[in-house]
């Protein structure tokens, strides 16, 4: 598969600094760590919000660092957790005694936010961390769900309470309702291919298509030929709902998220069929978002998430956001 890179090993780093040239003004790299990325627009908060995760999966996760979101964030290579060194760095530059980690549940995430958690406290700065876990094929437990596209509600919920000056304990709560209150879908079509490997991350004949799965190619519920989009929309809306245990009258807020290599005119025809489903179910789409959110590099394939929205995660959600590479 062809790629535009100079060598595979310096793919991030060249990519990261090309992306700090192109907005000078709005981004900088950490004083000490070229993995790490801050944002300085959210002065007034109490809490400073750091994310991080794998790269390739743009605008996932520094597309979320911006106004109105997280200050600051730790990369890792293509599709692996960024060190806890270089999330200790980013936390220790934003200058700030409260430091709320938020990221996708995957291990190694896991592992290194949970060690750099204790070594902040070391030096007695205040840590919490919440976990996105939204991928409902991939666990029936939810704390034990990966994360997926609906992180991005966390994003906005827990940016918007932060810059209401919002203390951490506070900041934590709404935004783990939001979790909470995800729900999110996927479907795969066909895989991507990593930097520097001649073989794509899974196999897929052309008339295939498998749902549930995740967007580092992680094993999903059910491989099938392919639905078209009025049978795909009412599957993945009908699963979403059912976890979600929604009744008729409930308001949502809808995410429809290509992974890479899918049309925007695609997700539509796929939204317009979705907003079907929800309208025959009485249910009241309140805020929508159609476009690429989370990608897997050029994964072929989309996701849908459902947030449960009652009075307080709707005026949040509702909150302006954005960096140069997403409007939200």
């Amino acid at each position: 598969m062809k790629k535009c890179l100079n060598s595979s090993d310096a793919f991030v780093d060249e990519s990261l600094e090309g992306i700090v040239r192109a907005y000078p003004s709005f981004y900088r790299f950490a004083k000490t760590d070229h993995r790490g990325i801050i944002f300085d627009g959210n002065q007034s908060r109490k809490v400073k919000i750091v994310t991080g995760g794998g790269y390739g999966h743009l605008p996932l996760f520094l597309g979320y660092v911006g106004n109105a979101l997280c200050d600051g964030i730790a990369v890792g290579n293509v599709f692996t957790s960024p060190s806890s060194e270089s999330i200790v760095e980013v936390a220790r530059d934003l200058d700030s005694r409260q430091i709320l980690f938020l990221f996708g549940n995957y291990f190694g995430d896991t592992m290194n936010f949970e060690m750099a958690s204790e070594l902040l406290e070391m030096d007695g700065i205040e840590s919490g961390i919440v976990k996105g876990a939204d991928d409902i094929a991939s666990s029936k437990v939810p704390a034990e769900r990966r994360g997926i596209a609906g992180i991005l509600f966390a994003y906005k919920v827990a940016g918007a309470a932060a810059d209401q000056g919002a203390e951490l304990a506070e900041v934590m709560r709404v935004t783990r309702k939001a979790i909470d209150q995800t729900a999110s879908l996927g479907v795969a079509f066909s895989s991507c291919e990593l930097p520097g490997s001649r073989r794509p991350v899974f196999e897929m004949e052309a008339d295939e298509m498998e749902i549930g799965m995740g967007i580092h190619g992680e094993p999903g519920i059910i491989r099938s030929k392919m639905m078209n989009s009025r049978e795909l929309a009412k599957r993945l809306v009908l699963d979403c709902l059912a976890d979600l245990k929604l009744e008729r009258g409930a308001r949502v807020a809808v995410l429809v998220n290509g992974l890479g290599s899918t049309s925007r005119e695609e997700l539509f025809v796929l939204f317009h069929d979705m907003a079907d489903v929800f309208s025959d179910r009485e249910i009241v789409v309140a805020k929508t978002y159609v476009g690429e959110y989370v990608t897997s590099m050029e994964m072929a394939g989309l996701s849908l998430s459902i947030l449960k929205l009652d009075e307080e995660l709707e005026a949040l959600l509702q909150v302006p956001a954005g960096s140069p590479l997403v409007t939200l």
